[in-house]
């Protein structure tokens, strides 16, 4: 046998005594680690927290960029990192941080856009719904002499077309207008950073008005 003297921290996000119960976890294992037990609240109840450990993350994110000083948050992106509720707790705010920094234009203004979605776009996945029709309930039968069970669903209108063409749209220009600010409005690079010509973006801008 031999002898040593340490002491294991360990983290989880799990309520380890319900997994014993449950047999998922071993008791005896739980009881050499349980000397000291620590929660840790979420990150929205932890007041002060939120600021400071953004302000490390984005001076970390910053330096890797190659900035040459950090400019600090904006009223708006602060306002926004207290009013937000952070399920996923530090990890959440690192990555929310981080894409900040990443997307920002100008490192000698504040940084004052945050996305806390990074899913959020028109041309998402559609959710798969089949499961959920196929566990829903089958529709009544209709009365003898109901003349609604004879009624014909409406024709399509152009709507749906329309509002496609107005997300594209939107998301079109949406890209130009982030990488011109990206490319300090220099139409040659933003031209290369989009795999364009010259006068493919100069058409493109004309279309969103943004030749301005």
């Amino acid at each position: 046998p031999i002898r040593v003297d340490v002491r294991i921290v360990a983290a989880t996000n799990e309520h380890l005594p319900a997994l014993v119960d449950d047999n998922r976890f071993r008791a005896d294992l739980l009881d050499r680690l349980s000397f000291e037990v620590i929660t840790l609240p979420p990150l929205r109840a932890r007041e002060g927290d939120i600021e400071v450990l953004a302000t490390y993350f984005g001076q970390r994110m910053a330096a890797v960029l190659g900035w040459d000083e950090w400019p600090g948050f904006g009223p708006r992106a602060l306002a926004a990192m207290e009013g937000h509720d952070w399920p996923g707790n530090v990890r959440e705010l690192r990555n929310v941080i981080e894409r900040a920094i990443y997307r920002w234009a100008d490192p000698t203004r504040p940084v004052d856009a945050l996305s806390f979605d990074p899913f959020a776009s028109p041309w998402q996945p559609a959710v798969r719904k089949t499961q959920a029709k196929a566990d829903a309930a089958p529709p009544a039968p209709a009365a003898p002499g109901d003349d609604s069970a004879m009624a014909t669903p409406a024709p399509p209108t152009g709507g749906a077309v329309s509002d496609l063409r107005a997300a594209v749209d939107a998301y079109e220009r949406q890209i130009l207008s982030d990488t011109m600010a990206r490319c300090r409005f220099n139409q040659k690079v933003a031209a290369e950073a989009l795999g364009l010509s010259y006068d493919q973006i100069r058409h493109a801008l004309k279309k969103h008005g943004l030749n301005n």
